[in-house]
């Protein structure tokens, strides 16, 4: 249950990322029309003649004053469709537009009962015994003040009703509104529904937020702390988002009335002033304590962690890590993006983690003492700093108290992390024992996996890292969802004991998070594309279980020997497999039964004894291993070369029966640049059984390769396909190698 549990808020945490991601352009627009249409800044720098009233660029910027007050202006709207489209699993634009269309039929919902009940009269003037700020304008309706809470609750119930309906098959005469258009049609009837429930529900919620932000706020500055101790602590399993965003736009986070206006939440009412900048004489460092400490620790404090890394780094590694740490640097420095150096120790040294919990958790406390009010749009980073905090002057935002404090912070990071690692050795970067520190490349993947050069074809079906991540993770059947955050690749899989953390980390990660059924693996800010690549790879490859699933099934479905059932329990994957297939003849007999003969002259074994864990482990494929005794290569029965590796370690083949083969020469071949091979046939070339493929220079091999042994494979099984081994020991080409058995459905 609590898997389940935090499964979902994952979920939440990341869907609410789609819609933070309009805020930094909202804020930039609002920041600089604000600042420049400022008469005390005009006139501060003497810029009357080219911003002043009545020139081009004032209106320009009065225009952009009002489209960044717009978006804020309309967050619980754009958090409605965020929300249902980051939750929903397919048909997402047709989520966003139920979205769209619930929203507003929930607040029409309210204004109709607000009338009905005598809340509002007919002209939008509320009643005498309304609460002030409990009844607002949204979008033109009069209805209660849900703020941020409200989009979400449409978002979640949408996606929901997407997730749940858009398959959905009507009788004939209504059939056409069948599948994905009868989403916004249940999603209308039922926030119809919800409408009238909130009308009695929410008030009663109004309440109890206004109650928990009182007692926040009436806690002072140990409240702030402990709201930036929770809210880093909350770093490692992604939920701070989850956490935060009520303080950021609710009235959790305090109300204050701003310009005539009811504004809830500490981030709307920093944007709030900010419009009305003119008439605002300090910004409010009670709304800001939510993030203004960010600055301090994101500019400073991490730096400092950073550089004390280095200094306690082996002198022989230090260039290397250097690299690694001066690019995380910057983009906190810049950007507020914080993971890329809080993953570099996290799992080596949790106790430094907890260190930067407490001291970010200070950060926030002091600004709160300070009174600095510097706002920001997504996180603390100096793009921020200097639209809303140095153009807004110290005398709105009290900014220039961030560098002394900083300054301190830098000290504390830096001394308090380099007494940590050299007290209790603790390996964080350029201190583990290993030859080198590195992050994997594509390149690095393709030589140990799949032998393909960086200059091999970088289509879909082919992304090396979307590969590594689906076997790292336990085959596309076991992947039930891919999202991601600012940082994150963000999955939740359906068996989390099929996830390999030894192969996910050859894709290059920060850092990997478990928890439950969820895993999140760091990137930092290149994870959409990662992303996009991953998704569209997975819509493309056949939708084959894993060798571990498949002994699973076979295992509960036929009656296998003990010594088999031992294997599989022991991780034999290939072998358990080859052998319940052998056994199963009583249990179920094969439709069909395609036989494959070997390619080569040698002796076969299961593909279990492959030493490579990727082919032993069948993340390639199923098949055979063979190691040559005689250097010809042929085709083992009619089919069609399928493709050759620039390398020519290895040659695809498809037979006249549609089985996809792989014939793989040797373990790490591809190093070798093609020596060794003689390749005798083109891609696309019809061959009959028999017929020569390549020549081998079995000494050269032997000589330079960690292993002849050869994986045969059939890469693209479906899941009604199963491999049985028909050969071991000494075999020729051309004799019977395995069998392809397919059963009905």
């Amino acid at each position: 249950m609590k898997n389940e549990v935090f499964g979902v808020l994952q979920r939440v945490g990341r869907s609410f990322m789609l819609p933070i991601a309009v805020l930094p352009v909202a804020g930039l627009l609002l920041g600089l029309g604000s600042s420049f249409t400022n008469p005390t800044t005009i006139e501060t720098y003497g810029m009357e003649a080219l911003l002043g009233s009545g020139t081009v660029l004032h209106a320009l910027l009065m225009i952009m004053n009002a489209v960044g007050s717009a978006i804020f202006d309309n967050l619980p709207m754009i958090f409605a469709v965020g929300v249902a489209i980051g939750m929903a699993k397919k048909e997402k634009e047709v989520a966003a537009l139920s979205a769209m269309l619930a929203y507003f039929v929930m607040n029409v919902s309210v204004q109709a009962m607000l009338m009905l009940f005598g809340k509002i009269d007919a002209d939008g003037n509320l009643a005498a015994d309304v609460m002030e700020g409990t009844i607002t304008s949204m979008c033109g309706i009069q209805t209660l003040q849900m703020g941020v809470f409200g989009g979400v609750i449409v978002g979640l119930g949408v996606a929901a009703l997407n997730n749940r309906f858009h398959k959905i098959e009507l009788p004939g005469a209504i059939s056409f509104f069948s599948g994905s258009r009868f989403v916004p049609i249940i999603s209308t009837v039922v926030y119809m529904l919800v409408g009238i429930g909130m009308f009695f529900v929410w008030p009663a919620v109004q309440n109890g937020i206004s109650d928990l932000g009182m007692l926040v706020a009436g806690s002072g500055y140990i409240g702030t702390f402990v709201f930036g101790i929770v809210k880093r602590a909350l770093i490692p399993f992604g939920l701070h988002h989850v956490f935060y965003m009520p303080f950021w736009q609710t009235g959790v986070g305090g109300t204050m009335d701003v310009a005539g206006h009811t504004v809830q939440g500490g981030q709307n009412i920093f944007f709030a002033q900010l419009a009305d900048s003119a008439n605002i004489a300090h910004f409010s460092a009670d709304a800001c304590r939510y993030f203004s400490g960010e600055f301090i620790f994101m500019m400073f404090g991490l730096p400092g962690a950073a550089l004390a890394m280095y200094r306690c780094a082996r002198p022989e590694k230090r260039k290397q890590v250097g690299g690694l740490l001066l690019s995380a640097t910057l983009a906190s420095i810049f950007t507020g993006i914080t993971e890329p150096i809080e993953f570099s120790f996290l799992f080596a040294a949790p106790v430094l983690f907890a260190v930067q919990v407490v001291l970010a958790g200070s950060c926030y406390m002091v600004a709160h003492m300070l009174k600095i009010a510097v706002g920001l749009t997504f996180s603390g980073g100096f793009l921020d700093f200097l639209l809303f905090g140095i153009l807004q002057g110290n005398a709105k935002t009290g900014w220039m108290l961030v560098l002394p404090a900083g300054a301190v912070c830098f000290v504390l990071y830096y001394c308090s992390f380099s007494y940590l690692i050299r007290r209790f050795d603790l390996k964080t970067p350029g201190r583990e024992l290993a030859a080198n520190t590195k992050l994997y490349s594509k390149a690095d993947y393709l030589a140990k996996k799949a032998g393909q050069t960086a200059s091999d074809k970088t289509s879909a079906e082919d992304d090396p890292v979307s590969r590594v991540l689906v076997n790292g993770l336990g085959g596309k059947s076991n992947i039930s969802d891919v999202d991601c955050c600012a940082t994150r690749l963000r999955v939740t899989v359906k068996d989390s004991s099929r996830i390999s953390d030894e192969i996910l980390k050859e894709a290059g990660p920060s850092g990997i998070v478990h928890r439950g059924n969820g895993v999140q693996i760091v990137f930092g800010p290149r994870v959409t594309v990662i992303k996009a690549n991953l998704e569209e790879y997975l819509e493309n490859i056949p939708d084959t279980r894993s060798p571990e699933e498949e002994n699973g099934e076979k295992a509960q479905a036929e009656d296998i020997s003990e010594t088999s059932a031992e294997k599989v329990s022991a991780g034999n994957a290939g072998g358990a497999a080859n052998e319940a297939s052998a056994t199963a003849d009583s249990a179920a007999k094969p439709a069909k039964t395609i036989v494959i003969g070997s390619p080569i002259t040698g002796r076969a074994a299961d593909l279990s004894t492959t030493p490579d864990e990727g082919f032993a482990g069948g993340m390639m494929g199923e098949g055979a291993a063979l190691t040559p005794t005689d250097g010809t290569v042929c085709a083992p029965t009619d089919g069609t070369v399928s493709f050759i590796f620039d390398t020519k370690h290895a040659v695809g083949f498809t037979t006249d029966s549609g089985i996809e083969m792989l014939f793989h020469i040797g373990i790490d071949t591809v190093k070798l640049n093609g020596k060794g091979f003689e390749v005798l046939v083109q891609q696309g070339q019809e061959l009959k059984k028999g017929d020569p493929i390549m020549k081998l220079d079995l000494d050269y091999l032997k000589a330079n390769a960690p292993s002849i042994v050869s994986p045969i494979l059939c890469t693209d099984l479906e899941d009604d396909q199963k491999v049985r081994l028909l050969a071991e020991g000494p075999v020729k080409a051309g004799d019977d190698l395995f069998a392809v058995d397919i059963y009905e459905a």
